[in-house]
């Protein structure tokens, strides 16, 4: 029988938690960042149907029909679904409304520490409104970005299905097929569309509603121009698919110049909160002797608000729309 010393054992148990520590970090690594290879590269809407969903089920699924009325000022509810929508997300609202209560109650019990029981109540109600649609927000313009990448290549495909005679509705049905989201399930959506029987136009104005880009709109009044009236739709898709790669490009040109102006922005919003946090880790005593002033929470808001308002106004000034 083997006698382990007790240095032997402590090296054997921190071996034992490294590898513990590293097949938990490769588990998740797997379940959350796990890239899709190629042949696995496919969107919502087939992924649905594969698992055995109707295409009736699909299309009511990811094609919201409250956002689609025409000539109706949307309520307020009907703008949270439509950027839900075009965030990508599918899931019912009530979900989102149960995050930001999480959000406010974890936000109270944090900020109620330090201010008072008032002034942390109205500051976790107006982060369970805000942050919330700051992400919908973010998760939105992301999404956007990789369907405006992707439209040339869709517009591209559509082009050349059309040069060999293929119908509009088949080469729709091509993209869908060979590309991934979120160009891949919106021209799904269109393609049931079609199938349910929509025209052409009516589909791709229903596909700019939901995306909500300037190019998806060039895109929808291009079908709709020739639909009604006729011509050469691939030559228009061909031409409009280099004007997009074209505004692709000076758009990345202009970030470049502009890199200078929007470090120097976000340095400039980061900087009163790394300073506030260092005095506070370095030195409690600075803040802390007049934190039980009647003014504080006063002086406090004021230069939250503003530090936010310049963060804004910074962010407005070295963004620039093309």
């Amino acid at each position: 029988m083997i006698d382990l010393q007790p240095n032997t054992l402590n090296i054997l148990f921190y071996i034992s938690i490294f590898l513990g520590i590293l097949l938990a970090y490769e588990g998740l690594q797997q379940l959350f960042l796990r890239k899709e290879s190629l042949s696995e590269a496919r969107n919502r809407r087939m992924k649905l149907i594969q698992g055995g969903a109707s295409t009736d089920q699909v299309l009511q699924l990811l094609r919201d029909p409250a956002m689609m009325a025409p000539g109706e000022k949307p309520s307020l509810i009907a703008r949270f679904r439509r950027l839900l929508v075009q965030a990508g997300l599918t899931i019912n609202p009530i979900w989102i409304v149960l995050a930001a209560t999480c959000v406010a109650l974890a936000a109270f019990v944090a900020i109620s520490r330090l201010l008072a029981p008032e002034i942390a109540a109205v500051l976790s109600g107006f982060l369970a409104v805000i942050l919330p649609v700051l992400v919908l927000i973010a998760m939105k313009d992301a999404r956007s970005r990789k369907l405006t990448k992707q439209l040339p290549d869709a517009l591209d495909l559509m082009a050349r299905g059309l040069k060999v005679g293929h119908p509009v509705a088949v080469t729709v049905g091509n993209v869908a097929s060979d590309l991934p989201d979120p160009i891949g399930s919106e021209f799904g959506i269109i393609q049931d569309q079609i199938n349910y029987g929509d025209d052409v136009a009516t589909a791709f104005q229903d596909f700019s509603k939901r995306v909500g880009t300037e190019d998806a709109n060039y895109l929808a009044v291009s079908i709709g121009i020739q639909h009604g009236t006729g011509g050469n739709l691939a030559r228009v898709l061909s031409i409009l698919s280099q004007v997009i790669r074209d505004r692709q490009t000076m758009q990345k040109k202009i970030k470049a110049i502009s890199a200078e102006g929007r470090l120097s922005s976000l340095i400039l919003t980061v900087l009163p909160v790394f300073i506030y946090f260092s005095i506070e880790m370095s030195t409690p005593t600075f803040y802390g002797d007049v934190r039980n002033d009647p003014l504080f929470p006063y002086f406090a808001c004021a230069i939250i608000g503003l530090t936010i308002a310049q963060g804004l106004i910074l962010k407005r000034l070295v963004k620039f729309k093309f």
